[in-house]
This record gives C-alpha cells, sequence and structure tokens, in this order.
C-alpha cells in the first residue's frame, strides 16, 4: 500500500502552539507510515460570499492542497469550549463557491490539546459535528483531548510522558488501519 498523504491542519496561529507540538510529536511518532503536509491557514481571508466570483488566491491554495490529500488530521486547541475562529474560517473557504467542496467524501481525524481540565472534549464534539455536514468522515475512536502539561513533548516532538506516548501510538495505529479499510 503506497504511503498515504496526510494534510495537517493545526488551528492554532500562536507562536510556540501547544497544538503545533502535539502535531510535531505525532508526525515523529509516526515515522514513515504517513506523509504529512501541513495545510497553512494563517494567510487565509476572513470568508466572504461576494470574493466567490474571484475567489482569492490564499483560497484556492488552501483548497487544492486539501484536494491533494488522501486524508486529513485537524489538531485544534479550544476557546471558550469551541473551536478557534481562524480554523472555522478556514472550513468555510474549504466549501466554497458553492458546489466546490473540497473536503467531500474524504476522511479525517481529531485531536487536540489544551491546558484546561477537559484538554479538548468540547472543541472536538464542536468540530466532530462542523466536518460531518461539510461531508467529512471522522475517525470515532479514540479521542485524543489532552490537557496540556509543561514538558510532555519537548520541541523536537519526542513525547516525555509515557501514557501519552502510548495514547498517540494507539491513536496513529487505528487511524491507520481506519484509512487502509
Amino acid at each position: 500500500m503506497p504511503t498515504l498523504r496526510i494534510g495537517l491542519v493545526i488551528g492554532s496561529l500562536r507562536a510556540g502552539s501547544f497544538n503545533r507540538q502535539l502535531a510535531d510529536a505525532v508526525r515523529t511518532l509516526a515515522g514513515d507510515r504517513f506523509v504529512f503536509e501541513e495545510i497553512g491557514i494563517g494567510d487565509l481571508p476572513l470568508y466572504d460570499q461576494d470574493d466567490d466570483a474571484a475567489f482569492p488566491a490564499a483560497g484556492l491554495r488552501f483548497k487544492q492542497q486539501v484536494e491533494a490529500c488522501d486524508a486529513l488530521l485537524f489538531v485544534t486547541p479550544e476557546y471558550n469550549r469551541s473551536i478557534p475562529g481562524v480554523l472555522k474560517n478556514a472550513i468555510d473557504i474549504g466549501t466554497r463557491p458553492g458546489g466546490s467542496n473540497s473536503f467531500a467524501g474524504k476522511r479525517a481525524a481529531i485531536i487536540g490539546t489544551s491546558p484546561g481540565a477537559h484538554g479538548t472534549v468540547s472543541a472536538q464534539q464542536h468540530l466532530r459535528n462542523v466536518l460531518s455536514a461539510v461531508d467529512l468522515a471522522v475517525l470515532p475512536q479514540p479521542e485524543i483531548a489532552i490537557q496540556y502539561r509543561e514538558g510532555q513533548i519537548d520541541a523536537d516532538g519526542n513525547v516525555s510522558d509515557e501514557r501519552l506516548r502510548k495514547r498517540l501510538q494507539l491513536f496513529l495505529d487505528r487511524f491507520e488501519a481506519w484509512l487502509a479499510a
């Protein structure tokens, strides 16, 4: 089976993002079982239907990158029990203009981390609803909603916490098996 190309959509723009650290850890643990391509969302303009006739270049680039991937991995923080506006905006752009949904029929998984007591449980549930509405099939289990703790993941994407490493390894195993089915 050829190596699958996974589009990595990180829902945080913050320098030093905990979710970027988590994405790096997943890339490191995955080894060569996937090829990850980060799909940037920081340069996307706010979606405005008035721009559909002359769709913004950054939006076209985003859509093309999504379409070129076999599956997607969304890595989201949680802001006020939901997903960041920048992530929702990217999803909106990916489905526009009408009739050109770049997500349609693709598969995806969701992971995330936040310092809050419940990690990203609420954000992931909200994101799961949004992704289902745009015709993305989402890996049902395992849910990886991590309460961030300093030092769990180093700057090179190495996971020092054994329990977290095992959870992420289980996630990667299940994601790979689900994509192969």
